[in-house]
């Protein structure tokens, strides 16, 4: 190091370096400054640092520092001088100066270290102002939020958010917002997601929560949460955004009691047609009585649907096997009667159906199940299984018996001469196909493949007890 001089060092420094005699004349300065303050040696060396060319360094605020700051302390950091240079515009400056003293002289040198600042000023002023420009917006959003930190404290919370809740910002900045109000929001589930959304970039949509809230009353908000960036900051911060949905799912479950209602009594307006069906075949000829019974299992299928939807909490969607089981039930009572030897079996996955499609895939389990009972059994007793299973990214209906089969003639032509037209328009209208195949040892099975009409089961409300 004793090898190296002083002055290579100096000119290595990126910062502007010059020296003043206790006079306050330049003695030296480096390259840096120079390339800064674009000027030369020669303007510079031998004259006191207030001349120098126009009297652009005779700031007020300097002066403090050389003049009465520096004569009592020994060093100073971080002296912050703003002005507005001829050479080179407006410019922030800090300032580092310490006094140093030359072997064998008594009076000592100033040291000043000049770092030019202004371009990480402005872009803190320009940060600060975006993130005001950003709290404004805020600000003027309907549903409440708040941006959080990495430690999931609150950074800022919107007028929004501050007034429904009845909450100060001094009251939540800095704040979990699981420790907010009574801990409503401190659920397991939310938390677990919310802690994959900045190291994940996981969004959060749609998370629902329910309780009471002081001051607010029983309330039902969908939280909505992704990762945001500061201009101007590497750090990454949550927005977390509440939106209060209570009227609206109010009315849903208005809407759903209303439709549930409305099914119940078309359900007991179909089960007269049915009952007045029956007792029409105590007084109809041989001939028709098996036309009156087919037409009262079609609405019994249909009514006990509207039954299933009256029951359930969601009405959007069916349990396949209740549904089956149901309509199993209801042929057993109108077609074959207790004493028959034809029983109804049904194995159903956990699948459930969408309402709006049920009624043409009860009346095609119908139609089938009423022809395996028609054709199957000459001798009266038999069994017919109806199943239901998810096969890759289809359904699967099969309807089997094990009857006498169908003739070689009959399978040729389709299940059309086993019943009637109504199964093809069935299949036709939920865009399925029928595959007739001979069972392992007797009767028939028809496999119908159906696209994935069905929804899976945690996304159906089950039926209530």
């Amino acid at each position: 190091m004793s090898e190296i001089a002083a002055s290579d060092i100096v000119e290595t420094i990126p910062s502007a370096l010059i020296i003043l005699d206790r006079h306050l004349n330049i003695t030296s300065a480096n390259r840096a400054f120079y390339q800064t303050f674009r000027t030369s040696p020669r303007e510079t060396e031998g004259s006191q640092i207030y001349e120098l060319g126009n009297r652009q360094w005779d700031i007020p605020a300097l002066r403090t520092l050389l003049e009465s700051v520096i004569p009592h302390r020994a060093s100073v950091e971080g002296f912050e001088v703003e002005h507005d240079f001829p050479t080179i515009g407006r410019r922030t400056m800090l300032v580092n100066a310490r006094k140093i003293f030359s072997p064998g002289a008594h009076d000592g040198s100033i040291l000043l270290a000049i770092e030019d600042v202004s371009e990480e000023r402005a872009a803190r002023a320009e940060s600060k102002n975006i993130w005001r420009l950003t709290q404004s917006i805020v600000d003027t959003i309907r549903d409440p939020l708040v941006v959080l930190e990495n430690d999931m404290t609150i950074v800022t919370a919107s007028k929004a958010f501050l007034t429904m809740f009845g909450i100060t910002e001094a009251e939540t900045r800095g704040r979990r917002v699981a420790d907010l109000g009574q801990h409503q929001w401190d659920v397991p589930a939310l938390r677990h997601l919310m802690e994959k959304v900045l190291p994940e970039n996981k969004p959060i949509e749609s998370f629902e929560i329910e309780d009471d809230f002081p001051g607010l009353g029983r309330r039902v908000f969908n939280l909505n949460a992704r990762k945001i960036s500061q201009p101007g900051n590497h750090a990454n911060r949550m927005l977390l955004v509440f939106e209060d949905i209570t009227d609206r799912k109010q009315r849903e479950r208005d809407a759903l009691s209303l439709a549930n209602e409305i099914s119940h009594r078309i359900k007991n307006n179909l089960q007269i047609v049915v009952g007045l069906i029956a007792y029409e075949v105590n007084f109809t000829a041989a001939p028709c009585v098996q036309g009156y019974r087919a037409m009262q299992a079609r609405i019994g299928a249909i009514a006990q649907l509207y039954d299933l939807i009256s029951h359930s909490s969601h009405g959007r969607a069916i349990d396949v096997g209740d549904y089956l089981r149901e309509i199993a039930r209801t042929m057993s009572a109108s077609l074959l009667g207790d004493s028959s030897g034809i029983v109804i079996e049904v194995k159903a996955e956990a699948l459930d159906i969408d309402s709006d499609r049920a009624v043409p895939f009860g009346l095609l389990v119908n139609e089938l199940a009423t022809n395996a009972i028609k054709h199957a059994f000459p001798g009266g007793t038999g069994k017919v299984v109806l199943s239901v299973e998810r096969v890759g990214d289809q359904i699967e209906l099969v309807v089997a018996d094990d009857g006498v089969g169908m003739p070689d003639k009959d399978a040729a032509e389709g299940h059309e001469t086993r019943g009637s037209d109504y199964v093809a328009i069935f299949v036709r209208q939920l865009g399925g196909t029928v595959v007739l195949a001979p069972a392992a040892k007797a009767g028939t099975t028809i496999r119908i493949r159906l696209p994935f009409l069905l929804v899976p089961p945690e996304h159906a409300a089950p039926l209530a007890a």
